[in-house]
Order: C-alpha cells, then structure tokens, then sequence
C-alpha cells in the first residue's frame, strides 16, 4: 500500500514538473514588444497594434489605454513599457518595438522604409508649438508661429522626411505675420526647447526667416518629454515643439502647468519595427 502511495506522489510530482517546465518553455516563446510608458503614446502604440489584429483593447480604453486594458492576446505578447527616447537602444533585445518617428529618425531608422507597419491618419497627434498660457498673443510667439507655418518649413519637410514627417499646415505663408512689429522684435531673442529630430532641424528653417528680420531664435535641444515642458511653464523659455496635443493635455492634468498649443505643425506616423523578428510572422499566425 506504502508503495502505491510513494508511486502516485512521484508520479504527481514528475506531472507538476512537466506542467512547470511547460509554462517555462510557453514564457520563452512569449513575444515582446516594447512600447513608450508614456499614458498617451501608449495608448497609441497599443491601437496601433490593435489596429494590425495583434491584440484587441476593451471597449472604450481609447488614448488613455494601457496594457492591462488587453482584452485579447492570441499570440501571447508582453507588452514592455519603456521610456520612450530609449526604445532604439532596447529594439535587438525584443521581438518588436513600437517607436515614435522623431527617435526612429534620431536614431538612423526610416519610418517610411524600415517600419514593418506604420500609422495611417495620425492628425490627431499632430505635433504642436507650445507656450505658456497667457503668451499666445505676444510677438514673439505670433512671429514664431508665422515662420513655422511657412511655405519654406512645408517644403523642407516634404523634401527632408519623405513621408516620414508629413506637415498639416493647412495654408502655408510667407513666414511673416502682418500684425506683428517686427522692427519693435528686432535685436531680440526668442527661447524654444525641441526634440533633437527632426523638431529642431525644422526649427533651424524658422531660424532663418527670422534672422532675416533680425530676430534670433535660440534653439534648445531636449532628448526628454519633462523638462520641455517644465521650463515653458516657469518662463525659462518661450515656447517648445516636441509634442501632440493627447499628450500635453495629460501633462497639464497630472503636473498642474498652464500650457497652450498655439500651432499645429507636423505629424509623425508611429511605426513598429522588428528586433529580434524581421517579419510579422510571429503575431501574424502564419
């Protein structure tokens, strides 16, 4: 009796090793993808992925989504939130990232070319000139703004990103707004914190035509999503392009900052690239 007893708790205990091993080997083939931790740049990258059938989101968690918001995951992702400027440098250890154009440029990738899916409409992520609230009808802005929306930044951006960055500035200008005194702005400075790509190489466009006024446009470059934002608010700089409009609305909620967009600039199509995988096989089902 002793004996059948011994045999059924080895027998019980050989099973659970088997099961343990076999949850160990199903963790291994789990797929990983990074994506930014940011609230609204998560939830963008997870429609994203929902959008190419690669999970399904619960009813309703739209821009605000996060990965427990997973209603289905038929290929078993792990979803790795990352900071989002170091997504390029964690991309050969996942399976897949999903990454912000501004960094898949900045760190040598075409958005356009090297993306194995890429967002379709993204106006909704448009990226915005901001200013401290209560700034937005000074000079300083209105003529930043001007240069901006200029015909000469539109075709830099056509002719620079090739798809890559797509202006949505609807009726471009000549760079100058009319009701600005640009002889009074003469001589002076206007401050403005920029990603480094390609926020500040179109910046550099702006620069020109101001100079040609004989304003100066001191360009700042920030590799992060906080300080940009921190320094409008206490008056340190004037103004910052970086980001979109779902994202600073989170940033203003969450931090008590009074920031205002005062133009929409660009858009950059969030893409997701392969590390580890080269192909959509391995979420595909193929």
């Amino acid at each position: 009796m002793k004996k059948k007893i011994l045999s059924l708790i080895l027998a019980v205990i050989l099973i659970l090793g088997i099961l343990a091993l076999t949850g160990c080997s199903k963790s291994a083939k789990q797929i990983q993808i990074a994506v930014p931790n940011d609230t609204t740049n998560e939830a963008r990258a997870l429609l994203l992925l929902e959008a190419n059938g690669i999970i399904k989101l619960k009813a309703g968690a739209g821009i605000t989504a996060t990965k427990v918001d997973i209603e289905e995951n038929p290929y078993n992702v792990e979803i790795v939130e990352t900071e989002a400027a170091q997504i390029p440098n964690v991309l050969q250890d996942v399976d897949y990232a999903v990454i912000n154009s501004n960094y898949a440029i900045n760190a040598g990738l075409n958005p356009v070319e090297d993306s194995l899916v890429i967002e379709g409409s993204a106006s909704a992520y448009a990226n915005i000139l901001a200013v401290k609230e209560g700034n937005e009808g000074t000079d300083k802005t209105k003529a930043l703004v001007a240069a901006l929306e200029s015909q000469q930044v539109a075709d830099f951006i056509t002719e620079k990103y090739s798809g890559s960055v797509v202006s949505v500035v609807e009726n471009p200008g000549n760079g100058y707004d009319d009701s600005v005194d640009y002889d009074a702005l003469a001589g002076q400075t206007i401050t403005v914190a920029a990603s480094p790509t390609p926020h500040a190489e179109i910046l550099e466009i702006a620069k020109e035509i101001l100079a040609a006024r004989d304003v100066t446009l001191d360009i700042q470059i920030y590799n992060d999503y906080v300080v940009p934002n921190n320094i409008v608010d206490d008056g340190t700089v004037d103004a910052n392009y970086f980001q979109h409009v779902p994202y600073l609305d989170d940033f203003n909620a969450e931090n008590g900052t009074h920031i205002v967009s005062v133009s929409a600039v660009h858009v950059e199509p969030m893409g997701l690239y392969g590390g580890k995988q080269t192909t959509l096989d391995a979420v595909s089902g193929k």
